[in-house]
């Protein structure tokens, strides 16, 4: 399919990469990139533009140019509803989850976990099951979704595919901290929404309209399936294509576990995911915090619009090969005999759009692509060197903390690429339910941990702990049988030999079962052990995140004074250096000056930014990093906005229902 691209759209896209370059190598140069709270929380000096625009950024990633159109070409617009249902969680993070974060002075998230419950395993336990996942189903998952758009453009080898990908993502991040990937999320939302919007348009206009979109979907099937339904039963529309809420049984969205189980997934990603939240905790204020959720909310109205209508119409204009239901047919157009909707949207981009605008929209696609990765791997780099690393290097000096934090962004990525033979095995052929049913293995017992934390302050540390084991390893087991036992593939003459648990209980309605699970044992235990003494839960729950005092935390749960100027950008360990090499600096040669110049360049630390501050300063930074201050004004237009936000939401839920 390569000659289908002209020069034009080599131009766009060499233009694209080298601003995108500029932008994230600009912002290694601005202020606060040389301490810790500068690359991990952009200097907590964001506006709420580049917040909002990094959330939605950071989430519409490859999986939904493959995953969320391709779904949508397979069964119709019931997939919205994961964009749809976003939009209240992303309002209740700005609302209800942030301000707690933000009291108690977090830094990342198992930094709350630690703080909250007290001891070391739990943070770390939850750090680890943080990584897992972005390993199972973010950086994989990035990484094989964009590989098969770009070989649909380019036939170019898988692994070369990835390659391109990861080289110009990991420069800038590795670099460039939060503030890069923020500042170039930003410019990735607007090309993103700029192609994304054309094909729409030119999508809709070649199908005839919406109406005349939903009589053809209903009638869109190969003609193995059309002449041989018995045999090729898969291969037809489902007569709910264009509904949002489908049967609780048969449906491949049954709606209990679009209401319930999807809820305990949008909860953890959306409210308790460093990925996300780590955006909201780099702005200046509450006001551009909550600003920025909004902006995020909105821009997941679109997703209709912009990825499941345009799935929907490729189904239409192209129905032998994103609807093949022959498993040899299957494999020669796609390479996968389970089926070719993951094609969709980039069959889409070849045949209908004019050439340069090509390029564009590959140029889209790549930026959601890296801005998803750079999100999650900024987000890992934080939890391994904050909440892993530094727990067992007290007195780790700045400089180790900034390379471990590379270093994790490069392993993270290894680890991934060599997950992508299993990814291919099993994903089928709509890799949207892959991700989507691991999640659900994962992360309920997360999401009842942090709603049971944040608001019932009678939850125990040995209650949670006990809790995620038990639910953990019922969702590795269930997990595991999903690798183990496949779906035959649609057309084939394969028995179903898949065990009940997974043949009939969908992902969601596990998610469920998994979120009681969880639930009840964290109740049990923690109604007979030890609860927190009051003193210790200061700004760590929703009922006490206005208190004045700071928690008192004991028991090797303070954070040490060497942590407490990590937070600020300052490390007395490096502050000692800096005054050794001040006094030393005339016995320096110009070659040993070069040196330290580069090794402080590679390892992100920034000498004007060594300055020794006072303990009333400290005490100023640390009031204002935590400040839950709003103007009344600003609140109340924050309000009326959140409120008219989830009221439309709500109207497009039920009109569609």
């Amino acid at each position: 399919m390569a000659e289908n691209l002209f020069l034009e759209d080599y131009i766009t896209l060499g233009v694209y990469f080298c601003i995108v370059l500029a932008v994230g190598l600009w912002s290694t140069f601005r202020p606060n990139k040389g301490n810790a709270k500068g690359y991990f929380l952009a200097g907590k000096n964001m506006h709420w533009i580049p917040i909002g625009a990094s959330i939605y950024a950071s989430n519409i990633g490859a999986p939904m140019f493959i995953g969320l159109a391709g779904t949508a070409a397979g069964s119709g617009i019931a997939v919205t509803i994961y964009e749809w249902h976003a939009v209240f969680f992303i309002i209740l993070l700005g609302w209800v989850f942030l301000p707690v974060y933000v009291a108690c002075g977090a830094y990342t998230i198992p930094e709350w976990v630690k703080k909250r419950f007290g001891g070391r395993r739990l943070r770390m336990y939850v750090s680890f099951l943080a990584l897992l996942g972005y390993i199972l189903f973010n950086v994989s998952g990035e990484i094989y979704t964009g590989a098969i758009f770009l070989q649909q453009m380019l036939e170019w080898n898988i692994y070369l595919c990835v390659s391109i990908i990861l080289g110009v993502t990991a420069v800038y991040t590795t670099v460039g901290g939060l503030a890069s990937v923020i500042y170039t999320d930003t410019l990735q939302a607007v090309v993103l929404i700029i192609g994304a919007t054309i094909l729409f348009f030119l999508s809709i206009i070649e199908v005839g309209g919406y109406d005349a979109m939903e009589t053809k979907f209903m009638n869109a099937m190969s003609n193995e399936t059309r002449y041989n339904r018995s045999h090729y039963s898969c291969g037809v529309p489902p007569t709910d294509s264009l509904h949002m809420y489908r049967d609780a049984v048969t449906g491949d969205i049954p709606w209990p576990g679009a209401i319930l189980g999807l809820s305990t997934l949008g909860l953890y990603t959306w409210d308790q995911d460093q990925i996300i939240v780590q955006r909201t905790l780099s702005a200046r204020n509450m006001v551009h915090a909550k600003a920025g959720t909004l902006l995020g909310a909105v821009l997941k109205l679109t997703g209709f619009l912009l990825f499941v209508i345009p799935g929907m119409i490729s189904r239409i204009l192209y129905t032998e090969e994103v609807a093949c239901s022959d498993p040899d047919k299957c494999m020669a157009f796609c390479n996968n005999k389970s089926g070719c909707t993951n094609i969709a949207y980039p069959l889409m981009v070849l045949r209908l759009l004019p050439k340069g605008l090509r390029g564009l929209m590959l140029a889209a696609l790549l930026a959601a692509l890296m801005s998803s990765l750079t999100s999650i791997l900024n987000s890992a780099s934080s939890i391994m060197t904050l909440d892993i690393w530094h727990q067992f290097r007290k007195k780790a000096s700045q400089s180790e903390l900034m390379i471990v934090g590379r270093v994790t962004v490069l392993v993270l990525i290894a680890l991934s690429i060599l997950w992508l033979p299993i990814l291919q095995q099993t994903q089928g052929g709509r890799f949207w339910f892959y991700m989507q049913s691991v999640k659900s293995y994962l992360i309920p017992p997360l999401c009842m941990m942090f709603l049971l934390g944040l608001f019932w302050n009678r939850t125990t540390e040995q209650g949670v702990f006990w809790g995620l084991m038990l639910s953990t390893i019922v969702g590795v087991v269930r997990m595991t049988l999903d690798f183990t036992f496949l779906a035959p593939p649609c057309g084939s003459n394969e028995v179903d030999t898949r065990p009940e648990i997974i043949s009939k209980v969908d992902f969601l309605h596990f998610a469920i079962i998994l979120a009681l699970i969880s639930t009840i044992v964290m109740v049990v235990i923690s109604l007979f052990t030890q609860p927190r003494p009051e003193k210790k839960l200061h700004r760590l729950t929703w009922w006490t995140r206005n208190d004045e005092a700071e928690p008192e935390l004991t028991d090797n749960e303070d954070e040490e004074v060497h942590t407490s100027f990590i937070k600020r950008g300052e490390d007395p360990k490096t502050m000692q250096i800096q005054e050794n090499d001040q006094t030393n600096g005339n016995e320096k040669t110009g070659f040993e000056r070069l040196k330290t110049s580069f090794k402080n360049w590679v390892c992100g630390i920034d000498e004007d930014a060594k300055q020794t501050l006072t303990a009333q300063e400290l005490q100023e930074l640390r009031r204002r990093m935590t400040s839950l201050e709003e103007s009344s004004k600003m609140k109340i237009i924050l309000n009326v906005s959140a409120i008219f936000i989830t009221i439309l939401t709500i109207v497009l839920l039920v009109y569609f229902a």
